[in-house]
């Protein structure tokens, strides 16, 4: 058994508690505590890791790995459709699983989520290049498998990937992609494969753009431009004239395992529903600014009692893949939330959206010993408000792979 002595230790689960330990054996966490409580003994390794502050590893609920070749070459927009219309003519014709220059951004990107404290997450993949890396890195999660089709009349495309979703090693599910790019009878037919699969949890990008709103309530705007230039639109499509929670819920495909991702443009009554659904909200503030769609409401979400998990969404619309750089962004808008409910957002709420909070999100007896060691720099009173400050790349080391573990060299260090 090794004793870890740290500062700090935030299980996330429990207060935070100074001069704290963390006790580990076989990989699995065997207490925690405080240093002249717990003590240790003879046989106990123990490892002083001097000003430091423990907590369990990072969960992004919410990332496209497949997209990291696209770092720094889709610039911010002030309209969502703007950038789409850029991300599209970049993207167009490139990505394949099989195609290095998708394939080694990818592994550096796991590589740098690794580095930055992040040990699970849910992945959107349309080529599904990214289960194959992950296994290899030991990088837990989920692997979304996303479909698209405003045309399509039936469930035939779930059945024709069929085939695809197959990884030795990674949970692989499916990602309806958005109400303007899916149709009514696609949406169903994912939520049906869902249900009938070993996993059964669903991710959907909702309430993202006030375009997207526009389609919904009127069938306008520039969504509904997008489509007819590019021959999607359907003209039997009925308009809903209804807010995107109450359109999916009308559907009947969202529920307590769906992972609903951005909803920037939620209003109270739909908050309210998701609560009462049960999902939970994954925000990702700085990617919402990049693409043009606003400052998602984060106090009202956590006012609603949903539960809020938190992604960074991909390298196309953010600079990095560091966690704490969300958390910051997260703290700066919503500065009434309590440093230790944004923690819980990015580690226990997120393992738990991803079925993994048996093993991942807290430190606590039992669990993995997946653990985060952040650097301190001066005194600190409050080490939740420090965490939730902005944490650097060079603070952060992986207990479980050694300490120190240096970060790898990528932009914004």
């Amino acid at each position: 058994m090794t004793v870890y002595r740290a500062a700090w230790v935030c299980p996330i689960d429990q207060p935070p508690i100074e001069n704290g330990v963390v006790a580990v054996a076989d990989g699995r966490i065997v207490k925690v505590g405080t240093a002249s409580a717990l003590g240790a003994s003879r046989e106990s390794a123990i490892r002083d890791l001097g000003d430091v502050v423990l907590l369990p590893g990072l969960v992004n609920a919410h990332v496209h790995l497949e997209l990291s070749w696209l770092r720094g070459r889709v610039p911010p927009a002030s309209c969502f459709t703007d950038w789409v219309k850029q991300l599209m003519v970049t993207r167009a014709g490139v990505e394949r699983p099989d195609d290095r220059g998708v394939i080694e951004p990818l592994r550096e990107a796991i590589a740098e989520l690794r580095a930055t404290g992040t040990v699970a997450v849910g992945d959107i993949s349309n080529s599904l290049a990214s289960p194959g890396p992950m296994r290899e890195a030991g990088l837990d999660g989920i692997v979304f498998h996303e479909l698209l089709g405003f045309k399509e009349r039936d469930g035939a495309l779930v059945e024709r990937t069929r085939a695809d979703r197959s990884a030795a090693g990674i949970r692989v599910s499916l990602a309806p992609h958005a109400p303007y790019s899916t149709s009514p009878e696609l949406f169903r037919a994912i939520r049906s494969a869902v249900d009938a699969s070993d996993c059964g949890i669903m991710s959907v990008h909702l309430g993202e753009s006030p375009e997207e709103t526009e389609l919904l309530s009127s069938g306008t705007g520039a969504w509904r431009g997008v489509l007819d230039s590019i021959g999607a639109w359907r003209d039997d499509w009925v308009v809903p004239g209804c807010g995107p929670v109450e359109y999916l819920d009308g559907l009947g495909v969202i529920d307590r395992q769906s992972l609903i991702v951005h909803g920037v443009q939620f209003n109270d009554a739909a908050l309210a529903r998701l609560t009462e659904i049960g999902a939970t909200l994954v925000t990702c503030p700085r990617s919402n600014r990049w693409v043009g769609v606003g400052v998602p409401p984060i106090e009202r979400f956590y006012r609603s009692g949903v539960a809020v998990a938190v992604g960074t969404d991909s390298l196309a619309s953010v600079e990095d893949l560091n966690l704490f750089s969300e958390l910051r962004a997260m703290r700066g808008i919503a500065p009434g939330v309590p440093a230790g409910k944004l923690l819980e957002s990015a580690t226990i709420i997120g393992a738990r959206a991803l079925a993994l909070d048996s093993e991942l999100g807290s430190l606590t007896s039992g669990k993995r010993a997946e653990i985060v060691a952040v650097d301190l720099t001066g005194s600190v009173d409050d080490i939740e408000e420090y965490l939730v400050g902005g944490i650097t790349p060079s603070q952060i080391h992986l207990v479980s792979t050694g300490f120190p573990h240096p970060a790898p060299k990528h932009p914004n260090t």
